[in-house]
């Protein structure tokens, strides 16, 4: 579990640091829009849309790009016929992938999805094949350079609301009940804890150890399906070693 933990850091990182910008902007307006769509403008009251302002702006997407991909949401600018699809399968090694997209076109991201999976060495499944494999979590990634007391600190997440909290490469990753999430995240905050990225995100239940080939394989299949156009966020349950698995995303 180690190596995913290490990978979700990793890409947390380099999404901070995108050169794409465009890319990566209109992503996270598809997210922004669809989760006030789905649970109106307020992100006091819509937790799905404070989680998203707060990615887009921790990506220092202009502000006036967050309140227009909002007002399309609302339908105030108008409204894109954007849907929210799933779409599981297998990398190398017998990994599960959960890939989430939105998209104007179903019939075509399908296709451009399964030719994905089938050139880098994957395959499509059918729906709930993987799916089972995951859970929804929320998950705060904090720095324990910042913490006094780590063993102190734990003891309070978890009194917060937290269901565990690991520690890796100088950072607390809390895992949290997707119900509990923005009540431990907003205590973390009225603390003044340094939180170093936090999202709703799905977290294997199991894990496949992987390495050599099959690894570098996997990635960059992970890599090339982040990288579509239509796709949001890939999940996977692999377990690869942290110097490896850096090495492979340098």
């Amino acid at each position: 579990m180690s190596g995913h933990s290490k990978w979700h850091n990793i890409r947390a990182k380099k999404s901070k640091m995108d050169a794409r910008k465009g890319k990566l902007f209109t992503k996270l307006a598809r997210e922004i829009q669809v989760a006030a769509r789905n649970g109106g403008p307020n992100p006091e009251t819509n937790v799905r849309l404070r989680i998203a302002i707060d990615k887009a702006l921790a990506a220092n997407m202009p502000k006036e790009n967050i309140e227009r991909a909002i007002k399309k949401g609302t339908g105030e600018l108008g409204s894109e016929n954007i849907e929210e699809v799933t779409y599981e399968g297998y990398g190398p090694g017998g990994v599960a992938i959960l890939v989430e997209a939105m998209t104007d076109n179903r019939n075509r991201t399908a296709g451009e999805i399964r030719h994905i999976f089938s050139k880098y060495g994957g395959s499509m499944a059918e729906a709930g094949a993987v799916a089972w494999i995951f859970e929804r979590k929320g998950v705060i990634d904090v720095k324990a350079e910042g913490i006094a007391d780590t063993d102190e600190f734990i003891l309070e997440v978890i009194d917060l609301g937290a269901e565990d909290v690991k520690e890796e490469d100088g950072i607390l990753e809390i895992i949290t009940d997707p119900k509990d999430y923005a009540t431990v995240l907003e205590s973390l905050r009225e603390r003044g804890v340094d939180i170093e990225n936090s999202e709703l995100t799905f977290v294997p239940k199991n894990y496949v150890a992987v390495s050599g080939e099959t690894a570098e394989k996997l990635i960059k299949l992970i890599q090339i399906l982040e990288d579509h156009d239509d796709v949001q966020n890939v999940h996977a349950n692999f377990d690869i070693s942290p110097e490896e698995l850096e090495a492979l995303m340098a």
